[in-house]
């Protein structure tokens, strides 16, 4: 757990000068906002129960895009904000009119990967004279897909990942998180009531290796099964993780793209594989890129058990430079590569891929490494 009390720098909330906020934090000054989002929607997050949201509706908490705000939109039981919003709190009496220091409104997330929480955001945009007072955050690691009532019920432990803090309003409060443990649901509480726009919840994705075994061949790279990226050349337009989230694109920011290269070099992604495993075919989707997509393309790996990733000798190539059409999926097969734990995608010059599909297998070196991990941080 994370003493938010004792450290006068942990909540380092980004004020919002004006205008709507930036819908990915990629600007806030944390270094956890690059890894997985793992309460995307896309891969499959939720927030499955709120004690009160008679304001807002609970689900905006979760909703991928920017907070935004009108200030004519006005409903039935008030003010329409883009968050989660609870009523008014009161004391019991006229006597005690005022809420007490322990009342609290509460939101249960299903993490759509679960993992170890590396940062959270708790996004105040827009809340002014109606946000919170403070905000605590407790994890819990519940296998299968569990009800709210179990969720509740005294059978499940939560553990407190951040503690009580308080929070700014229109503002991205960032809490860094050093708890190691895999965790598969969140609540979020708010002291006493209030609104919150938006949660992201960012860290690393712990599959469970039952799973991946019964796969057998599986998309090494995807977030859903333990892939990253951990690095590239550019992503002016859109971040290198969209290339591997669940699913078919559904428009052109839903893959990476990279600014127009104005020299003579090009682009390149590096991504981090579920761990130790056999490539035996790649897909290459350039969906919605049509006047932008990348030109060609050449896919490299790397063993980082007998190498180093730095090191541009250690990367062999398994695919040479390759033509890319518009708007086109392209299938590649791979005979005879060798084993890796990482693979690099170069693109010439520049350009866009929608997303990046890495079959394969474990090895019994990363089928191995599955377990252990899974032991060590299983809750």
């Amino acid at each position: 757990m994370t003493d938010q009390s004792s450290d006068p720098h942990a909540n380092d909330a980004q004020p919002y000068s004006g205008g709507d906020p930036y819908a990915d934090y990629r600007g806030a000054d944390t270094d956890f906002t690059a890894m997985v989002e793992l309460s995307d929607r896309r891969l499959g997050a939720g927030v499955v129960a709120a004690n009160d949201e008679f304001f807002a509706e609970r689900e905006n908490l979760l909703n991928p895009h920017a907070p935004v705000f009108d200030p004519e939109a006005f409903g039935h039981k008030g003010k329409i904000m883009d968050g989660w919003e609870t009523r008014r709190r009161r004391g019991p009496s006229a006597a005690e009119p005022h809420s007490t220091r322990a009342d609290h409104d509460w939101a249960l997330v299903r993490l759509g990967l679960p993992g170890v929480v590396r940062g959270i955001v708790v996004d105040t945009a827009h809340f002014r004279g109606n946000y919170p007072q403070q905000v605590s955050v407790e994890a819990a690691h519940v296998e299968g897909t569990p009800s709210p009532e179990e969720l509740l019920s005294d059978e499940t432990v939560w553990e407190e990942i951040v503690s009580r803090t308080p929070v700014q309003g229109h503002a991205a409060n960032t809490f860094t998180v050093t708890t190691e443990r895999r965790w598969t649901h969140l609540r979020l509480k708010q002291y006493p009531d209030g609104g919150i726009a938006r949660l992201r919840v960012y860290g690393d994705v712990i599959c469970d290796p039952e799973w991946l075994t019964l796969l057998g061949t599986f998309d090494l790279a995807a977030l859903e099964n333990g892939g990253a990226t951990e690095a590239a050349s550019d992503s002016f337009f859109s971040p290198t993780n969209n290339m591997i989230l669940p699913g078919r694109s559904r428009k052109m920011d839903d893959g990476w793209e990279t600014r127009r290269r104005r020299d003579t070099g090009n682009d390149w992604v590096r991504l981090r594989l579920t761990d130790h495993s056999q490539p035996r075919a790649i897909e290459i989707d350039t969906s919605y890129f049509k006047g932008n997509a990348a030109g060609w393309i050449t896919v490299s790996t790397c063993d980082a058990t007998t190498a180093d990733p730095e090191d541009p000798s250690s990367w062999t190539e398994i695919i040479g430079r390759t033509p890319l059409q518009p708007d086109a999926t392209h299938r590649f097969r791979v005979d005879n590569a060798p084993a890796a734990t990482h693979a690099r995608v170069d693109t010439f010059p520049d350009g866009g891929i929608a997303r990046l599909r890495f079959h394969g297998s474990l090895t019994d070196t990363g089928e191995r490494n599955v377990r252990e991990r899974w032991n060590q941080l299983r809750a």
